[in-house]
């Protein structure tokens, strides 16, 4: 990945007259904590950090076009902007260049203005191994059922290859998204097994070791679960992208039927982390960011 300036750990008096810009751009993200933890970072570092929301459903941004919202934020002066459903895709069409893990993946979830080029990263591939890493420790992985083949499934997917795990079933409303991604998989992950499957029921469930939510189903947008509850066992562990609600239905859910969940904070924090040192050019501390979180979620459930 590439940042644009080399990272320091170490605030100085040039940072604080730094001005930093950024936005999310995306639909029914009002809730979002990712402006408030990159700005809580910003001073840390001492810049003069703002970090925009751009809700695609509220009045000030509803029936603009994705092409418009990036180009008058380059030009505003923005260092980068994360991207978040449903533009993940999409955002492809507007960018110069493309790390190797989006060129795979087919989707990012964060650009960034350098010099007269857009760069497209996935900090989304990146936040998702580390999330995995601290809190499904131990876990089996052999097999894995992922709901959702967009933008953030595939950055799921991708994270769970590097993770080790061995067959993939893939399962989207969508089929024709699920075997690209399988596609795209075979392309790039040498030896998986990965197979798009057309239902969800109790013998593919039987099949495997765990289950990971990668659609928006279940964010405060868009209630309920991707999934019939009653295939629910507690022999898997379960998985959700979405981190508001932390506690998603499906979560709480599986909870109850005895399984190990996992929830979208990790996911939420060290995406963010990521995203940080692509637009400032300083490396982070992710216990910071955490901190961060966990005291907004606090506040929020207050």
């Amino acid at each position: 990945m590439q940042v644009m300036n080399k990272p320091s750990n170490q605030a100085t008096a040039d940072n604080k007259r730094l001005k930093l810009r950024a936005a999310l751009v995306g639909s029914g993200i009002m809730a979002s904590l990712t402006p408030a933890m990159h700005e809580a970072e910003g001073r840390y570092h001492g810049l003069d950090y703002k970090y925009e929301i751009i809700d695609i459903t509220g009045d000030q941004y509803r029936g603009k076009k994705l092409a418009d919202i990036i180009f008058k934020a380059r030009n505003d002066g923005l260092a980068g902007m994360n991207i978040t459903h449903p533009f993940k895709s999409e955002v492809l069409k507007y960018v110069d260049e493309v790390s190797d893990n989006v060129r795979a993946l087919g989707a990012s979830n964060a650009i960034v203005f350098t010099g007269e080029k857009i760069v497209a990263h996935s900090t989304d591939f990146s936040g998702y191994m580390r999330g995995f890493e601290r809190d499904m420790k131990g876990c089996n992985k052999t097999g894995i059922l992922l709901v959702g083949a967009g933008g953030g499934g595939s950055a799921v997917a991708f994270a769970l290859a590097s993770l080790g795990v061995e067959r993939l079933l893939i399962y989207d409303i969508d089929q024709g998204h699920a075997e690209a991604l399988v596609a795209r998989l075979e392309e790039h992950v040498p030896g998986i097994s990965a197979k798009a499957v057309s239902r969800l029921d109790a013998k593919i469930m039987a099949s495997v070791d765990g289950l990971v939510n990668a659609t928006p189903v279940g964010m405060a947008r868009y209630p309920g679960m991707a999934i019939d509850p009653d295939l629910l066992t507690p022999d898997i562990w379960v998985s959700d992208i979405v981190y508001f609600p932390l506690e998603t239905k499906l979560l709480a859910t599986a909870r109850k039927k005895g399984c190990r969940v996992m929830n979208g904070s990790g996911m939420a924090v060290y995406q963010a982390v990521h995203s940080f040192e692509l637009f400032s050019g300083i490396r982070p501390d992710a216990a910071r960011f955490e901190a961060e979180f966990e005291r907004l979620i606090a506040d929020t459930n207050s």
